[in-house]
């Protein structure tokens, strides 16, 4: 399995390079958990970082990606292929549609 260098941005693994597995296109995954468990056996917390382009010019970053703390702990619904319409789009198609009057007809 193939790992990359990747640095942490905020939260609790700020400054760290961490090893992050990465998938088969060569990329880290878009978001990233870290689960901790709690003292005294409550609930785990589970921390969640965002992937995002490393910022600055090529030369000067340190790691290709760069994961960003999310403080609100949002993971992502579903996969959103660029195909797929939201819930609350309408589709433009015409399928099923009434057939439009074009005006009297002639006899």
């Amino acid at each position: 399995m193939r790992h990359e260098q990747t640095e942490f941005v905020g939260g609790p693994l700020d400054g760290r390079v961490l090893d992050v597995l990465v998938g088969m296109t060569g990329q880290p995954p878009r978001v990233y958990t870290v689960p901790v468990p709690q003292p005294e056996g409550g609930p785990e917390r589970e921390y969640v970082y965002h992937r995002e382009p490393s910022p600055g010019p090529r030369g000067a970053r340190r790691t290709r990606f760069v994961f960003v703390y999310d403080p609100q702990g949002r993971r992502p619904d579903r996969l959103k292929w660029p195909w797929s319409k939201g819930a609350g789009s309408k589709s433009g198609g015409t399928k099923g549609a009434e057939p439009k009057d074009t005006g009297p007809k002639a006899a």
